[in-house]
């Protein structure tokens, strides 16, 4: 038998309490004014791992929060739900009520003040999404009446006024973050041959190809820097374990910078002729030091065989 349908539009029906299951769970209601920033926050919550989804129809919220309820992929969710959602935005804080018995769930309201959001638009020059006043400041005042009610069932409220994007992400994941900074930046330490070309998506090169080759060690040239006695070729060299320090520290240096400014992903390229010894040695052995510092680091070989 299908669920019957209530007086405010929500599915009348018995949810799943919150168990043991869902417990490590969450979801993450992001709404507020236009122009407050909710897409930049909802970036920032899609780096810290969130599965992010942009003006999820009111009707499938709670499908959407069973969902993320039950899935073994999913541990954590946000949305946004905004005045984009029309005169069904008065159904809202009786569907988060619902919601909550499903999934341990919190509402974030981004506001700002209303000279700030006049200038945003007018920077941007993108339309209010109400279009329906000759102004923007009137149709703020109209959003703001919209979303009374919702602004009352919030549980965090941000004023974003005095942000630029990457301090309002900096705040986001101050608030929600689980663990340290060092964890919100994934680094890629590629190895490359120089003969294929230079990585475009590289941040970062570095050629190693002042290091003795392998190549012409006739035992070597099979094989590739992931031998250990390959690496321990290159690394017995003492230019080899200098210029590994020096690119340690120069690492660890600029990476709290790099998180600071709102960066989540870095790819620092190693070279070398033909991207099998050398550089594969240098990308393993700096993705294992920036590892043990605290980062999410991996190694990646592009032109090595497989």
């Amino acid at each position: 038998m299908a669920p019957k349908q209530s007086k405010t539009g929500v599915r009348s029906r018995t949810e799943p309490k919150i168990s043991a299951k869902t417990s490590g769970k969450e979801l993450i209601i992001l709404t507020g004014i236009s122009g407050a920033g909710k897409a930049s926050a909802l970036k920032a919550f899609e780096d810290l791992g969130y599965q992010a989804v942009d003006n999820l129809p009111l009707e499938l919220m709670q499908e959407f929060a069973g969902l993320v309820a039950k899935s073994k992929e999913i541990e954590r969710a946000a949305i946004v739900v905004d005045v984009r959602e029309g005169q069904a935005l008065d159904r809202l804080p009786e569907i988060i009520k619902h919601v909550k018995r499903v999934l341990p769930t919190r509402v974030v309201f981004l506001d700002a003040q209303d000279q700030v959001l006049v200038r945003r638009y007018s920077e941007t020059r993108r339309p209010h999404p109400l279009r329906r006043s000759e102004s923007v400041s009137r149709s703020i005042v109209e959003e703001r009446q919209m979303l009374d009610t919702v602004r009352n069932v919030a549980d965090t409220q941000i004023d974003t006024s005095r942000f630029n994007v990457h301090e309002l992400r900096e705040e986001i994941l101050k608030r929600f973050g689980h663990g340290d900074q060092t964890e919100r930046l994934l680094v890629s330490c590629l190895s490359f041959g120089f003969k294929n070309g230079v990585p475009l998506d590289a941040d970062l090169v570095f050629d190693v190809r002042f290091l003795p080759n392998p190549h012409f060690v006739p035992e070597f040239r099979e094989k590739t820097g992931l031998d250990a006695k390959v690496a321990g070729y290159v690394k017995g060299f003492p230019q080899t374990g200098e210029f590994l320090d020096k690119v340690t520290d120069l690492m660890l240096y600029l990476m709290p910078h790099y998180v600071k400014e709102g960066k989540s992903y870095l790819t620092i390229a190693f070279g070398c002729t033909g991207g099998q010894h050398r550089s594969v040695m240098m990308a393993e052995e700096i993705a294992k030091r920036l590892s043990k510092a605290g980062y999410i680091a991996k190694a990646v070989h592009r032109d090595m065989p497989r």
